[in-house]
């Protein structure tokens, strides 16, 4: 995957078909501590331990469809370019925790990406899922909640044309 941007749509996809109703995604760009951290929360059906032990294995996956479940894999050898590392929790039945952390400003940390493109896609693609993403960096501190979104939509759907391309320029322009 080119940008983390893509990695981020990757894990809230596994979120989604978990079924979560519920997914929280922070991501914090420390400065001091030259750390840019992503977590992602979900309540959805969260795994085993036996499924826990083998989530980072690129020729392990939960999926029918292929034999192969790269995502985590390389999202956690991204994270270990840069210095960082990837670290999971997840209880069945409650739901799972994805935490990445890259070196912020070190040279093999893929680009964020389309991060507003991402979010407001998924989001409107899952109209009945709440997203909440908080995103704090230096002199920003910005955090997008669909419900909050829906509520000032007043019934008008999240999936219309002209509101995916205003959330995504809104998205851009708090960042």
């Amino acid at each position: 995957m080119k940008d983390l941007s893509m990695h981020i749509m990757d894990i809230l996809q596994n979120s989604t078909r978990a079924g979560a109703t519920k997914i929280e995604l922070d991501i914090i760009e420390n400065t001091d501590l030259d750390t840019l951290t992503i977590t992602f929360k979900d309540n959805g059906s969260g795994m085993s331990e036996e499924v826990l032990s083998q989530v980072l294995n690129p020729f392990f996956t939960t999926r029918t469809t292929r034999k192969v479940g790269l995502g985590l894999s390389l999202l956690k050898q991204n994270a270990e370019l840069t210095g960082g590392s990837l670290a999971i929790s997840s209880t069945l039945g409650v739901g799972t925790e994805v935490t990445v952390t890259f070196g912020l400003s070190h040279i093999d940390r893929p680009p964020m990406g389309d991060l507003a493109g991402t979010i407001v896609l998924t989001a409107s693609a899952y109209p009945n899922i709440r997203f909440i993403v908080h995103y704090q960096k230096p002199g920003i501190d910005y955090t997008f909640d669909t419900e909050e979104i829906n509520e000032a939509l007043d019934g008008v759907s999240i999936q219309e044309p002209e509101i995916i391309q205003y959330l995504i320029e809104m998205f851009r322009e708090n960042l």
